[in-house]
């Protein structure tokens, strides 16, 4: 783990983590944590070298972990309430949809990096809600690395960290992200979202204003659908970075391309690949605009561009669902909402919501009843905070 980490004073999750490795295992362990994220915007942009905004959130996965005299990794998930072990010499290649997958693709990144870990036992539970689309795989992700590597007394850069945790879930769950819910996992700051150039790897904090909340409303259905459009929306992209680079070839990415440059190549390209295309140059123009308005506390024009991205997830890169698309459009006919939109892969999930700390309360209430009588599925909805990013948890209580 990184050496200027300090450990913050634990929490009850903590505690059950720790009890339960205790129990387990019969030893006092170290203990990490590391968030999962939303994004406020800049949606599908990351793995297209463009800009993001996310935030970590105050949701966590806590691993607690303790040395082994061999080389095997035995994981008790207190989630699903199941043990697995794997040796570290032979981890099975490739995704088996299984939880342990995103344990076991740490470790195989690490050693195939010429780490030499340590044998471990670890205990792991999770706040982050799965399948919302808050990216509790790469607080998993995260927060094993950071045990994995404190258990072996070894040290990364968080940087080398989130890349590592991207590597291993493409190799090992299958997805090929970007580098946003890694690297926001690593190096969120509580009370503000992150401007990340997911080319240059350069980013700027932009404080969240005190007086407006983020609010989380998850949708509750995740449709089947989801987990291979993602890939296929990624190779819509690269398949019109090509034929972009028949006219422009210096263009790397999508994020090199103007919106009046995709519109004069327009004719050269499949009518599914140009909108796909449009969705993401014009997504990363939105970012932009977004930060400088949210440095300037400017709410009004935030929102505006959250509902626009929204349309273009929706239209352009077609991975919204009526019920992310009943969520915003409730949410927008709210008092004290200043945007609203989908966030994370889509097909279902959740949408982000930047609304004054005052009409929270009613906010909640309004969305919840109206949403359930229109779908007919009560939602669930967090109020959060801009949150650290992962950590080493001490033993002494808050």
């Amino acid at each position: 783990m990184p050496e200027s980490d300090i450990s913050i004073p634990s929490s009850r999750t903590a505690h059950l983590v720790a009890n339960a490795y205790r129990k387990h295992f019969d030893d006092v362990p170290q203990i990490f944590r590391a968030p999962g994220r939303v994004n406020l915007i800049g949606e599908h942009t990351d793995y297209n070298e463009g800009f993001v905004m996310p935030s970590a959130l105050g949701f966590y996965t806590y691993v607690a972990v303790g040395p082994r005299n061999d080389q095997t990794l035995s994981l008790h998930s207190l989630d699903f309430n199941e043990t697995i072990g794997f040796s570290l010499s032979k981890p099975a290649a490739g995704p088996s949809c299984h939880w342990s997958d995103y344990v076991r693709g740490i470790a195989a990144v690490l050693r195939s990096q010429g780490i030499p870990l340590q044998g471990a036992n670890l205990v792991i539970k999770g706040d982050v809600p799965i399948g919302a689309g808050l990216s509790s795989s790469a607080a998993i992700e995260v927060a094993t690395a950071f045990a994995l590597l404190a258990v072996s007394e070894t040290t990364l850069d968080r940087r080398e960290i989130a890349f590592v945790c991207q590597r291993a879930e493409h190799e090992f769950a299958g997805t090929k992200c970007g580098i946003m819910d890694q690297f926001i996992s690593c190096f969120g700051r509580v009370d503000h979202a992150l401007l990340l150039d997911c080319r240059s790897l350069e980013f700027k904090m932009l404080r969240v204003p005190a007086d407006v909340s983020i609010v989380v409303c998850n949708t509750m259905v995740k449709h089947e659908l989801a987990g291979g459009e993602y890939n296929r929306r990624r190779a819509d992209c690269e398949a019109g970075v090509r034929l972009i680079r028949q006219a422009l070839p210096e263009v790397r990415a999508l994020r090199d391309v103007r919106p009046e440059q995709l519109e004069e190549i327009r004719i050269r390209m499949p009518e599914r690949v140009y909108r796909r295309c449009r969705h993401v140059v014009t997504e990363d123009e939105r970012t932009l605009h977004a930060a400088d308005s949210l440095s300037r506390q400017d709410l009004a024009s935030f929102g505006r561009l959250m509902y626009e991205s929204h349309a273009s997830l929706r239209d352009d890169y077609e991975v919204s669902c009526r019920e992310l698309d009943c969520m915003v459009e409730l949410a927008r006919e709210c008092h004290g909402i200043f945007g609203a939109r989908m966030t994370g892969g889509g097909f279902g999930g959740c949408t982000v919501n930047l609304v004054d700390a005052a009409a929270v309360a009613d906010f909640r209430k309004k969305v919840s009843q109206q949403y359930e009588e229109m779908v007919g599925i009560m939602p669930d909805i967090y109020v959060c905070t801009a949150a650290d990013g992962a950590s080493a948890v001490s033993e002494q209580p808050a």
